[in-house]
């Protein structure tokens, strides 16, 4: 590992090559260590407690099964209870985004990558304007494909990859996909896509993570971007 960053795969990444970087939203763009996630599952127990008038143990049970067996809590609360989903991302999402510092070294290496560069997110637009507005890198992005976008259908089902790619005129085998969940990366690979992997310590983000669809993995996704663009990557 040098300045964080950890090749797996002979499989170069050469920044001039590349028409689209796909990048995930939370923990990969700011840091795990920012804890955004805990207000979210916090938000995420209550919606569940208030609209199945349970109490919060009960609630969290809940949530986490409909996690496992449909990928995400939203979508099971869509599926079994028949939610509004708009109603469910404007609460969950309703947190405090200040623990994510502004990353001036983020913005600089954004702006030395050649490319589109688009949000692939399980969460909504408004909360990836929130967070991207935080670490004022807005302006760098040329779109947002968040879950109403794939039709609520989570990461790692592979349609919303499809649409994402019909919806973005990507042509897989000259993007980059960027994502701290390491199973979340083997619908983009199968694609052709080439991917890098923001190594986290979190149980669901090293879940398949020792697969041949991660290419790319990195501690520190700021110094694997400056490497990259340096020439190093």
């Amino acid at each position: 590992m040098t300045n964080g960053i950890i090749e797996r795969e002979d499989r170069d990444i050469v920044p001039g090559e590349v028409d689209v970087w796909v990048f995930d939203l939370d923990n990969t763009l700011y840091p795990i260590e920012c804890n955004l996630f805990d207000q979210v599952d916090k938000r995420i127990n209550e919606y569940v407690a208030t609209h199945l008038r349970i109490g919060l143990d009960e609630a969290r049970i809940i949530q986490k099964q409909y996690f496992k067996d449909h990928g995400t809590t939203l979508r099971g609360m869509m599926t079994v209870h028949g939610i509004v989903p708009e109603d469910y991302l404007d609460y969950v999402h309703d947190i405090d985004v200040s623990p994510i510092p502004p990353n001036a070294a983020l913005d600089r290496a954004l702006a030395e990558l050649p490319g589109r560069k688009i949000i692939f997110t399980n969460g909504s637009v408004q909360h990836a304007a929130n967070v991207t507005e935080r670490l004022g890198i807005t302006h760098h992005f040329d779109g947002v494909f968040d879950v109403a976008a794939a039709d609520y259908l989570p990461k790692p089902d592979p349609r919303p990859y499809a649409k994402l790619v019909e919806l973005h005129g990507i042509r897989p085998q000259s993007a980059v996909m960027v994502e701290d969940i390491a199973r979340n990366l083997r619908p983009a690979a199968a694609m052709g896509m080439t991917t890098v992997w923001v190594r986290t310590d979190s149980h669901w983000g090293q879940e398949e993570s020792d697969g041949d669809h991660v290419h790319h993995v990195t501690d520190d996704l700021v110094a694997w971007l400056e490497a990259l663009t340096a020439g190093d990557g």
